[in-house]
């Protein structure tokens, strides 16, 4: 390290937005920390370094780490925010301990400025609110206060991250411990097999979808992130009973499937933060009907707090309470007895296959039947292996380059949502090229409204719409754009869960704007105005196709402006038309809809506020759609 450089690494910055019409960008930016200013520059292979911006020292008024529920939109998973002169940048780091290293270290270089601020924001400033105390004024005075390096004693830097785990486990650091939440078998020497609830250690989580882990006899190996959960009270994730995302209406439909007296689950409540307590049972009814109980989980305003359902049965933590009203109906209707799980049924799928492997041998691949036809090629069912059920898209001969065949590749294999139907790899050895998906087993969207016409219910309908804004929520921040959001690109699985596919049109963009070259169709049924008169695509663009989408949810898979040509869309949507009402739709819905085709795309709402919308209305409208009591 150069003299007078504290410190310097590769980390991922979001752009400042200095302007009201600058955009919304991730850089991965060469970092360079002296004892005047924080320095960034480009840097690419062979080249030298590009300055793209500096920061005096002496200016900054925060450093903090960024504490946020909302999917970090990036490869790097760390955040930390710098506020100096009247701006905001937020830095990502590829690791906890890197974040830490720079939040330390930027602190202490700073402890001597004479701004530093007394509060700060610990959350995120997103769609014109801080997501923390929901103020809308981006230089709002911080809601916790500010500890700065000036009122701690000096403490010494976390040592450096070492993949030598021996090393680790030596040191005065205490490692991060997590529980595996499914069984997992190694696919390849680089892998470990896991075993459901037993305990490891984690060497390296600074990949996203693999981490580094080792087990109790000391052996060592990637696993999929997504199949372990931290070792802690307040993580729900490691019990059976609790069910993250999950609907109301969902949640009584599994109580009601396992039908038995006492059947409970923990879910997370419409408000970010707070859960909920479903409970079955058929005490409550002369007629033996069963009933559907929902009680919200309350916080004391202790410090530290505590939660109870009943005043007079108050417990440090969750998993504390749900344990007493295991053996103690406590106020409760009834004793929670059975808990119910939707998930741990069926493990998720991974990113690739296996650990590293995402360009996938030919003579792995077993084809079956075709069962539908995209715009580059034909799908078929298929196995890898022998022994997983995959599909598999084949590129027609012409249709794309392979150089666009890669970056489609390339981009999808980065993404990973549970409403998002994922890529396991590629096979590009022989010809015709193919990639290689999940496989979900009821078909596309469209086709499945149409078959089950007349038998969803209304809740059903909606949870198909909070499904799909989940996935497009996701690739929101990530700054993927979709292009093409139609229920024919949506797929259903397993518990009629919906998940977007479909990428054949999007492309991975930093200034979450892409317009069209290539002179390339699009759907004119499902394009915002912008589109079908400038080629101009962003995620409002993909938010007017999801108020389409969810007009054909609720028609059950009519098709938008079904008696008219193109042109006279084009014309009727100009001369301000809109699809009118289906007749499954509530108001609340309706007007949901309507705002997704606002003329100025400024005008829509963002998938993040869609989404809370949705859940919203899916808690407001349970009385409409099942007249039933409200709990």
């Amino acid at each position: 390290m150069n003299n007078g450089v504290l410190l310097e690494e590769e980390l991922i910055k979001k752009s400042q937005q200095k302007r009201r019409t600058s955009p919304s960008n991730f850089k991965v930016r060469f970092f360079v920390l002296t004892k005047s200013k924080l320095a960034y520059f480009e840097q690419r292979p062979g080249k030298k370094r590009i300055l793209k911006g500096s920061i005096e020292l002496s200016k900054i008024k925060c450093v903090e780490i960024v504490k946020s529920d909302i999917t970090v939109p990036c490869h790097y998973k760390y955040p930390f925010q710098i506020f100096h002169d009247s701006y905001l940048l937020y830095v990502f780091a590829p690791s906890q301990a890197s974040c830490q290293k720079w939040v330390l270290t930027l602190k202490e270089a700073t402890r001597s400025n004479n701004n530093l601020v007394t509060k700060f924001h610990p959350n995120f400033w997103i769609d014109g609110r801080w997501r923390c105390c929901a103020q809308s004024e981006k230089l709002a005075t911080g809601c916790v206060e500010y500890i700065s390096a000036k009122t701690v004693s000096k403490k010494p830097l976390p040592p450096t991250p070492d993949n030598n785990w021996k090393l680790q486990l030596d040191s005065k650091e205490t490692p991060l411990q997590v529980i595996a939440i499914y069984d997992y078998s190694a696919q390849n020497p680089q892998e470990l097999t896991l075993r459901c609830n037993e305990e490891y250690y984690v060497i390296n989580n600074s990949e996203i979808h693999w981490w580094l882990v080792q087990d109790k006899n000391g052996h060592e190996g990637y696993v999929p992130s997504s199949y372990v959960a931290e070792k802690s009270p307040a993580n729900l994730q490691i019990y059976e009973w609790y069910n993250k995302n999950i609907s109301r209406s969902k949640a009584e439909t599994l109580l009601k499937e396992e039908g038995k007296e006492g059947a409970f689950m923990v879910r997370d409540s419409r408000q970010p933060g707070m859960y909920t307590v479903s409970v079955f049972t058929k005490a409550l009814s002369n007629d033996n009907n069963p009933v559907i109980k929902h009680y919200h989980i309350k916080e004391t305003s202790d410090n530290p707090k505590k939660y109870y359902v009943a005043e007079k049965h108050v417990f440090n933590c969750i998993p504390e309470l749900i344990n007493y009203h295991q053996h103690n109906s406590g106020g409760l209707v009834t004793r929670l007895r059975c808990a119910v799980s939707c998930w741990r049924e069926k493990a998720p799928v991974t990113a690739g296959l296996s650990y590293g492997k995402w360009m996938i041998n030919p003579q792995e691949l077993t084809f079956e039947q075709e069962i539908g036809v995209g715009q580059f090629g034909v799908v078929h069912l298929g196995y890898w292996l022998d022994r997983m059920k995959v599909a598999i898209k084949t590129i027609r001969p012409g249709a794309m380059s392979e150089e666009d065949f890669v970056e489609e590749a390339q981009v999808m294999m980065k993404l990973s949502h549970p409403k998002l139907v994922q890529l396991h790899g590629v096979c590009m050895q022989q010809a015709p090229m193919c990639l290689v998906f999940e496989f979900m087993e009821n078909g596309c969207l469209s086709d499945y409204l149409k078959r089950q016409r007349g038998s969803s219910s209304k809740e059903d309908l909606l949870g198909m719409c909070q499904d799909v804004c989940e996935g497009m929520a996701y690739l929101e921040q990530a700054s993927v754009i979709h292009r093409d959001l139609a229920a024919r690109n949506c797929l259903v699985g397993e518990y009629q869960v919906v998940k977007v596919s479909d990428f054949g049109m999007s492309r991975y963009v930093l200034d979450d704007q892409y317009t069209s070259s290539m002179g390339t169709k699009f759907p004119v049924r499902w394009s915002a105005p912008e589109v079908f008169c400038y080629s101009r695509y962003s995620t409002k663009s993909d938010v007017w196709s999801f108020g389409v989408l969810m007009w054909e949810i609720f028609t059950e898979g009519k098709t938008p402006y079904e008696n008219k040509t193109n042109a006279e869309v084009v014309e009727d949507i100009s001369a301000g038309a809109r699809l009118y009402k289906p007749r499954l739709t509530s108001n609340a819905i309706y007007k949901l809809m309507m705002h997704c085709w606002s003329e100025r795309q400024d005008d829509r709402p963002s998938f993040s506020v869609l989404l809370s919308q949705l859940n919203e209305i899916s808690e407001s409208d349970f009385e409409v759609f099942r007249n039933s009591e409200k709990i």
